[in-house]
């Protein structure tokens, strides 16, 4: 397990865990979400976004220090870049309820605190933004079904034979998963 892509919906703890399985493996962490948003929520364009993520795997292999990389995140639109040399995909599978809860904390204690969300943009959550069409939590609602669907179909899909998958459904099971590592 030396290439790894943590997926999973919205606010259901991918950074926190990648970045903990990152640590605990001595792999570099490369942050999808940091490498796509741009200051006041500007998306990088594909061409310029699949660049920096390739610049960020060549930076992960040349770097002395780490053995591999842990990826976080999940844009479909990446998997040609980001599964090319995966072996192990881990998903976070948590239930509905629990990832929508998680949404509304994050989202309403990121509102409060107004820190940015990635070192490389000046994006912040608001409440306006909490209720509005651009909401995270009604992404996370949106979204939790069909990434359910599309990981089900992924995970048993002949051309991704070659990677191991890993469903984590509680966060019992997260934290399991990475004591035993």
């Amino acid at each position: 397990m030396k290439y790894i892509n943590v997926v999973g919906t919205s606010a259901s703890g991918k950074s926190t865990f990648a970045r903990q399985l990152s640590k605990k493996l001595h792999l570099a962490y490369i942050e999808l979400d940091d490498l796509l948003w741009m200051d006041n929520w500007q998306e990088t364009p594909d061409p310029v976004f699949f660049k920096k993520i390739q610049d960020a795997i060549v930076q992960a292999h040349t770097d002395p220090e780490y053995q591999g990389y842990v990826i976080d995140g999940n844009y479909s639109r990446t998997t040609h870049i980001t599964w090319k040399e995966v072996d192990t995909i881990i998903w976070l599978d948590l239930p509905f309820s629990l990832n929508l809860y998680q949404s509304v904390r994050r989202a309403f204690g990121r509102a409060m605190s107004q820190q940015p969300f990635w070192k490389n943009s000046d994006n912040t959550e608001s409440f306006r933004r909490m209720f509005s069409r651009d909401s995270i939590v009604l992404w996370m609602i949106k979204t939790h079904s069909k990434n359910r669907v599309k990981y089900m179909q992924m995970m048993t899909d002949p051309q991704y034979a070659h990677i191991h998958f890993v469903r984590l459904t509680s966060r019992k099971m997260l934290k399991a998963y990475l004591a035993n590592i």
